[in-house]
């Protein structure tokens, strides 16, 4: 597995202000997207192109154009949602799937109650989102069920990790590749990342 923590400025600035526990929903909502929309980027960098004959106001050229089919972004529900919009704005095209998957809170193991994607995820890039890989249990799950039902390439976008997540992700996946905004210290015994930003699904949607 590749892990890409990317580093930039605004990203880093943005993140700041998620990790403020004073920082208000619609705020936190509006930086979740901003920074997805970042990281989307550089996770969108080696997309295939071909060129095609086009005409300019002054002559015709070939011109670089997306070649195949459009990617796939994957919400794992509820959180991944809150990255989505931040990524549809630069990749508008992209079908949208999601699996839903929640953490019990004893055994920290991923529950699945609802998988709905495409059909034809083997032919596109499939970018998963979710703000958090922690233990990575929900992320591994995931990326098991696509691959099940076909998804061939596959890479994982997320705001935070720790290191015992990322370490977990890639005993299980070591073919895919993870975009990160941070790589924090570790986990409490509560499975959350420290310093971490909190419950990201509660803060984007002001549950808390």
């Amino acid at each position: 597995m590749s892990v890409k923590c990317v580093e930039h400025p605004l990203i880093d600035h943005k993140l700041s202000y998620m990790r403020d526990k004073n920082t208000r929903p619609d705020l936190f909502r509006q930086l979740v997207g901003e920074v997805a929309m970042l990281l989307a980027y550089e996770v969108t960098r080696d997309l295939p192109l071909e060129n095609l004959s086009i005409d300019t106001p002054l002559e015709t050229m070939q011109a670089p154009f997306l070649a195949g089919k459009n990617p796939c972004l994957i919400s794992i529900l509820r959180a991944g949602n809150g990255l989505l919009d931040g990524v549809l704005q630069l990749i508008p095209t992209a079908r949208v799937g999601h699996v839903g998957l929640y953490r019990d809170p004893e055994t920290l193991i991923a529950i699945e109650y609802y998988f709905k994607v495409p059909r034809d995820l083997g032919e596109r890039l499939c970018i998963v989102v979710d703000p958090m890989l922690a233990t990575a249990n929900t992320a591994i799950a995931a990326v098991e069920k696509l691959k099940q039902a076909g998804a061939k390439k596959i890479k994982f976008l997320c705001l935070l990790t720790a290191p015992e997540g990322v370490e977990a992700f890639e005993r299980a996946h070591p073919d895919i590749e993870l975009y990160t905004a941070a790589i924090d210290r570790q986990l409490n015994d509560h499975g959350y990342i420290l310093p971490g930003l909190g419950d990201a699904g509660d803060r984007i949607f002001g549950t808390q």
